[in-house]
């Protein structure tokens, strides 16, 4: 029960049985294949008592592959191309604002609520996907293994509400749309934006890589002015 095999496979049919339900549903928002997944394999390896790490070393091979998975995102943004048009320099004013209120809000927050350093340095590098954010909270002296859980919450509330917030907002352009999520939600957002629309899954996977190089660049700075 312990071998790489059984991983794979358990993570891959929690991952099935999460599409299953979604497009049972209807695409209902709550039932999102990765949240689904997550659920599927804790509920597993919690009942053959099977420790997170022996679980994260037989996964490995789904791991390695979330390298080229996030570089194949250039592919369909390569197919939008064109529609890059008039919006690029609102892009890149967008972005990095946006990285900067995560990050400030999120040190801000658990500072002003009595959290200390170490906690405000794992919530800051959120806004990056998850390989990323773990990486800067490690440098700058947080908690990594938290700041992978609140990314990867912060990705699954994203896919969850973040259409139902668009709407909301009454924001309709799919590129607005997919910078938004990319930006709030990283990998899981995108890959629920994908599922809706592909011109908004194309600019939710450039708002992602876009959001985890302004995060990168900024923090440090952000960091230095609050120090």
């Amino acid at each position: 029960m312990e071998s790489p095999l059984f991983m794979v496979l358990l993570t891959l049919v929690g991952y099935r049985v999460g599409q299953a339900l979604r497009d049972r549903t209807g695409g209902h928002p709550a039932v999102q294949p990765v949240l689904v997944a997550i659920v599927v394999t804790a509920a597993v390896i919690m009942l053959l008592d099977v420790d997170y790490p022996t679980y994260a070393a037989g996964s490995g091979l789904i791991s390695f592959w979330l390298g080229p998975a996030t570089v194949a995102l250039a592919v369909p943004l390569h197919r939008q191309a064109r529609r890059l048009r008039g919006v690029a320099v609102p892009m890149l004013v967008a972005i990095p604002l946006g990285a900067c209120v995560s990050i400030l809000t999120a040190y801000l927050l658990v500072t002003a609520l009595g959290g200390g350093e170490e906690l405000a340095l794992t919530m800051a590098p959120k806004a990056a996907t998850t390989p990323v954010s773990i990486a800067l909270s490690e440098h700058f002296g947080g908690l990594p293994a938290l700041t992978a859980v609140v990314t990867i919450i912060a990705g699954i509330l994203g896919a969850v509400a973040g259409p139902l917030v668009l709407n909301a907002a009454r924001v309709r352009d799919p590129r607005a749309r997919g910078l938004a999520m990319g930006a709030a939600s990283h990998g899981i957002g995108t890959s629920r934006a994908l599922a809706d629309d592909e011109v908004e899954g194309a600019f939710s996977g450039l708002s992602m890589g876009l959001s985890a190089l302004a995060t990168s660049l900024l923090l440090p700075v952000l960091l230095l002015l609050l120090g």
